[in-house]
Order: structure tokens, then sequence, then C-alpha cells
């Protein structure tokens, strides 16, 4: 049976990314922004839960579900 050709064996490194730009004049985020991140993510989960346990209103699952998602829109703005 025939053999392949071995190939080379280099050790090739990936480049590093060329428009990385870190802006060190922006401060880290205060504690205020992130407890009232986890507080607006842990609360639209309690009114999530409590929609179906107590068997509420939809608009109670809509505003859990909002205050869910600017739980996420605040993490992107996390330092």
């Amino acid at each position: 049976m025939p053999e392949s050709k071995s190939r080379k064996k280099t050790t090739r490194r990936p480049t590093p990314p060329k428009n990385t730009v870190v802006d060190k004049t922006k401060p880290p985020s205060p504690t205020w922004y992130i407890a009232t991140l986890f507080a607006l993510m842990g609360i639209g989960m309690v009114m999530v839960v409590a929609r179906y346990i107590f068997q509420t209103d939809q608009w109670l699952l809509l505003a859990g579900l909002g205050a869910i998602a600017i739980g996420f829109i605040m993490t992107t703005n996390y330092r």
C-alpha cells in the first residue's frame, strides 16, 4: 500500500489582531451599576416564575422579560 508524503511540522502562531484599541481612560463600573444590573435580572426572573406559579396576568411575564432584557443590555456597558 502506498504511503502518503509526510507534512512538514511547522509551529505557526496566530497573528495578533490589527485594530486592537484599548481605551484606558474609562474607569471601572461603579458598584451601584453592578448591583442594579443583577437586581433587574433577579427581579425579572422572580416575576417570570411568579407568573407561572400564581397564574397571574400576562403583564407580569412581559414585565419580567423586560427587566431581564434591560439587565442583559446593561452588561454590554460593564467594565
